[in-house]
């Protein structure tokens, strides 16, 4: 709408009111509909969380669980919402839907969801490896991201911490090797992990999810055995790195281990690089990277802990030192949070993105 005020002055205060009233239909239609799908989950409500701690806007949020758990309520900012089931959230078309439901529930839905204009931003395994699916840390490859992108994957949680701390050093230095040793808390099997493990520190018997006892005892078992012997966990961390660093000439090898806490994963990551390094340059380009919070003092034992880290979304990098056995070669050891920048905060991110850079 054109209004020409020199044409009309004894129109003047109309002709403001038409404006204002444009303006709040702009504003209006720039609201949006959001779906969390798995709401009533570890993971879902720490997307409630950190939604809300980042402030993200939505004009109308949509909670979706199983069928199980439709008709649920769950309080949100002062407010109860209603859990509704996965075909209802579809007909209501929201213009973004984060998923983390299993990677079945995204298989199946995903693309329901896509088909009617959604953006899926989803936590599972299910679309990761899909060569025709972006896989996204919002610091290293959101840049990659377009409109035509209607599923994004979330890395692996183990995954995104690791490549997080990795990204300013092969920026400078380049990577040839990665050696990794993960030490991944009970949360991120979810609250029947959390349940048997709490439920064996109590002297209780606890329904099993775990094939052995997990508290006080520690697992080199995550996920399931592939036929090489390694895990799908540690596949997963292997073809995630190269993908989305884009670059399959980066050796890495992975051992992944659960252990009895909670708070967040930690790793023991052993990098070759393909040029030398200096230390005090390691610790510089670590600590002026946006998600980083470096934490290497060990004389007054100050080291990067899951206790630490815990509701925290920055990923903690500590015990930087030189290997000594082999040249261009350093030793690092990385925190963070699984539920947060391992999964809900790197989703929200990309949906922040999404928005910023006006892809929905």
């Amino acid at each position: 709408m054109i209004i020409f005020l020199a044409d009309y002055p004894e129109n003047e205060p109309i002709a403001i009111t038409f404006a204002i009233q444009n303006k709040n239909n702009l504003l209006k239609t720039s609201l949006m509909k959001l779906a969390v799908v798995g709401a009533t989950g570890l993971v879902g409500s720490e997307i409630l969380e950190v939604l809300d701690e980042h402030n993200f806007p939505f004009d109308e949020l949509l909670l979706v669980a199983s069928e199980r758990s439709v008709g649920k309520q769950i309080e949100y900012k002062g407010k109860q919402y209603t859990v509704i089931g996965l075909a209802e959230a579809v007909s209501l078309k929201p213009e973004i839907a984060i998923f983390s439901a299993g990677g079945g529930t995204s298989l199946e839905w995903a693309p329901k969801f896509a088909e009617v204009g959604t953006i899926v931003v989803d936590n599972s395994s299910a679309w990761r490896m899909d060569p025709s699916k972006k896989l996204v840390v919002p610091e290293i490859n959101a840049k990659e991201l377009t409109s035509e992108d209607k599923i994004i994957a979330n890395p692996n949680c183990s995954t995104i911490q690791m490549v997080l701390a990795l990204e300013p050093l092969r920026q400078r230095y380049g990577i040839r090797r990665i050696v990794v040793s993960t030490y991944q808390s009970v949360t991120g099997t979810g609250k029947a992990a959390v349940d048997q493990m709490m439920a064996e520190r109590a002297g209780e018997t606890p329904e099993m999810v775990y094939p052995h006892k997990i508290d006080m005892n520690v697992l080199p078992h995550i996920d399931v055995f592939q036929p090489n012997g390694y895990t799908k966990e540690e596949m997963k961390m292997i073809n995630e790195t190269k993908k989305i660093f884009s670059d399959d000439s980066i050796q890495v090898t992975a051992t992944t281990v659960r252990i009895p806490t909670m708070g967040g994963h930690s790793e023991a990551v052993n990098v070759e690089f393909k040029e030398d390094f200096d230390l005090e340059e390691v610790r510089k380009l670590l600590s002026e990277t946006p998600g980083i919070i470096v934490q290497d003092d060990p004389a007054n034992f100050i080291y990067p802990m899951p206790i630490h880290a815990h509701k925290k979304d920055e990923v903690f990098v500590g015990r930087l030192r030189r290997d000594e056995s082999q040249a261009n070669t350093l030793n690092m050891w990385i925190v963070a949070d699984n539920l947060r920048k391992g999964a809900a905060t790197n989703a929200v991110q990309i949906a922040e993105y999404l928005k910023e850079h006006s892809l929905v």
